[in-house]
Parts: structure tokens; C-alpha cells; sequence
């Protein structure tokens, strides 16, 4: 049985705003549909990612900022960071772990995001394990 993730909800506070941030980041906007008085959903898509995330009003019950590590992969660490940095995006340093290279940096409402440049597996294993 497949199952693939497609969607998660980000709560937010201010829809508009939120939007404008993470379009910032380089997230493409592929829906933004008021849907009631009560319902708007704004659906967002990392560059290159199969799972995308939605902002809007009537989504969630989840507080605004209560997703602390919503977590993507890059390719280089080194330069995401850089070209966040030149769009603005307050980002962490790189942080060296022995499971990868990460970048952290958090949406206006505090919403989470670590972006993780993986270890060459390979490298450590002899060539063996596991290969994303």
C-alpha cells in the first residue's frame, strides 16, 4: 500500500501576511480560494517538493505557530542558507550533526522549519545503506 503525503496545515494568524513570507522563502502559490466568510485555503509548494503546505482560515484547530520542526531536504545547506539570507529570511547557521547539515529559520508565527542537507551515506557505510 502507497501513501504519500501531500498536504499539512500551517496555522497561521494573518493569511496575507503568512503568504507574502513564505513566497519570500520560494514557495510557489498554487491555490488561494476564499471558500466562505469563515474558509479561505492558500496552498503552497516548496521548489521541487511533492508535499506542499496550506495557510489559511478555517483550516485547523492548531494554534498560530504551534509547528516547531517542519522539516525539507536541500541538496547544499551552504547555499539555501545563503539564498535565504539574500531574500531576507532571518536563517540560522549552518549546524554540523552527524545525520546532515541543517538550516533553521521560523515563519512569522513562529511555525518551525529545518532544512537538512543529508550525509553522503555512502561515504560512511563503504559504499553500503541507506540512500535517499
Amino acid at each position: 500500500m502507497d501513501m504519500k503525503l501531500e498536504l499539512v496545515m500551517v496555522p497561521v494568524t494573518d493569511v496575507d501576511r503568512a503568504k507574502e513570507f513564505y513566497e519570500k522563502v520560494g514557495f510557489v502559490v498554487d491555490h488561494d480560494q476564499v471558500v466562505s466568510d469563515d474558509v479561505r485555503f492558500v496552498q503552497l509548494t516548496p521548489p521541487g517538493s511533492a508535499c506542499s503546505i496550506a495557510i489559511g482560515k478555517g483550516l485547523t484547530q492548531l494554534e498560530p505557530g504551534s509547528l516547531d520542526n517542519l522539516q525539507a531536504v536541500v541538496a547544499d545547506a551552504d547555499a539555501v542558507r545563503a539564498e535565504l539570507v539574500e531574500r531576507g529570511i532571518e536563517v540560522s547557521e549552518v549546524d554540523e550533526l552527524a545525520w546532515g547539515r541543517f538550516v533553521f529559520f521560523a515563519d512569522p508565527d513562529g511555525n518551525g522549519w529545518s532544512l537538512q542537507e543529508l550525509p553522503d551515506w555512502s561515504a560512511s557505510a563503504g559504499g553500503e545503506g541507506y540512500q535517499p
